[in-house]
Parts: structure tokens; sequence; C-alpha cells
């Protein structure tokens, strides 16, 4: 059986986790989370809460984890891996031709404030947003055409944007993966108690809210570079029928 490896490249803070959720309701799918999360900590030395958890669960070394987790064994018809692109540092990124991949992305000015809470002020690198611009270029000069999913279209209609997105994987959509058990999923990395608080007190994809609380200040810098690059991605993102 050939497995279908898909990646998700994800920024911080996007409703990643949900989705992948949802993936992991499906009848034909595995998932993983952030394999390569430990590997980003160990070359960067960036400080996470519950570095030394992550780098203890799971391989440092991404050579490792290209070659058993992503590219690795998979007992079902479907591999679907949440990644996030900032983990993509000192990596040989021609895996993924063997991948199907799509990007997530989300309007900074609501995912900035909610990224503060857990690694204080962040820089552009922290984001993923430049890199999931290059990776777009990429891909498309190696033949693909990535779907583009934008967190605001997600929550605004999720039936139609999977359906939309399952369409583009060749996979056919599954009622299933618009709900989920509330607590949690076993295939968790262990830096969920850190990230994780809102998406585990779910039981399904949370209807669109438009933040009301002021931009703050000290933000600001840090808004502006990402911006760009944010509306480029969401210029070809995914948009349901509501």
């Amino acid at each position: 059986m050939q497995t279908q490896r898909i990646c998700l490249w994800s920024g911080p803070r996007n409703v990643s986790t949900a989705l992948m959720y949802a993936f992991g309701q499906r009848s034909d799918t595995e998932i993983v989370d952030e394999p390569l999360y430990a590997h980003y900590l160990h070359v960067t030395g960036a400080l996470h809460p519950g570095r030394k958890e992550v780098m203890a669960s799971m391989p440092v070394d991404g050579k490792e984890v290209i070659r058993d987790v992503i590219l690795g064994p998979c007992a079902k018809p479907v591999l679907f891996m949440k990644q996030m692109a900032h983990h993509l540092v000192d990596i040989d990124r021609s895996f993924m031709r063997e991948t199907y991949n799509i990007l997530l992305v989300r309007d900074p000015k609501e995912m900035l404030p909610s990224l503060t809470k857990v690694i204080g002020i962040p820089q552009l690198k922290d984001t993923g947003y430049k890199l999931q611009t290059e990776l777009l270029s990429e891909l498309r000069e190696a033949g693909q055409s990535p779907p583009i999913l934008d967190a605001r279209e997600l929550l605004l209609a999720p039936k139609d944007v999977l359906t939309k997105l399952c369409r583009r994987l060749d996979l056919s959509f599954e009622e299933e993966m618009l709900s989920w058990q509330r607590g949690g999923h076993p295939s968790d990395g262990v830096w969920a108690p850190y990230w994780y608080h809102n998406v585990h007190q779910s039981v399904s994809f949370t209807p669109y809210q438009p933040k009301i609380e002021p931009f703050p200040d000290e933000l600001n810098s840090v808004l502006s570079e990402c911006l760009p690059y944010y509306e480029l991605l969401r210029a070809d993102a995914i948009c349901g029928n509501s």
C-alpha cells in the first residue's frame, strides 16, 4: 500500500491543531503532531515552554525525522502531518517532492497577540509567513499547486473549505471531520499543555469571531513585516460558499 503523505505547513496559533483533529477523525488517516519541533528547538536554541520535555520526547535530528516519520512506514492510506513552517531550519526540503503540501495562514493582527501570550514578543522568523511564501514559490517551481487555507475562511465555513481541500488532495470529504472529542487527541505532542488549552475545550471548529481587543502597540513593528507576506498568501486561499 502506497501512503499519501500530507504536510500542513502552518504558522503558530493558526487553528492548525483543530485541522489536525479534523483529519484525525477520518477513517483512512493517521496524524502526526509537529515531528520537526525537537529538531527546531535543538538547532535554534529557542526557549519555548516545555523545551526539555519536547526534546526528550522525539528525535532532534531532522534527517532522522524525515527518513523515519515523514517518509517512514504508516499503517493507513493517508498520513497527515501538522508542521510549523518555521521549524524548517537547516533542513533539506527536497522531501517535499514526495508529499502533498498545504499552507495555512492567519491574519497577523489576530495571530500575533495570541502568540505573544506563549513566547513573548515574536520576531518575523517566529511567525512562518516569510518562509511560507518561499515554500509556495519553491513548490510551484517543482510543479505542485499547494492549497492555501486562511484560518478565518476555515472557521467561517468549515464544511465548504474542507470539502474543497479534500478535492484538491484527491480525497473524499467525510462528515466526521467536522467534530471530535473534547480533551485532546492521543497524537498530541507533549507541548499540548502549553499551546492547546483552547482547542482541548472544543468539539468542533469554533465559529469565527473577530478580535475586539485593541492591537498592542508593541507589536506594530512585527505586524508591518508580516502583513505583505500574509496578503500575498491569502490572495489564493480557498474560500467557502457561505
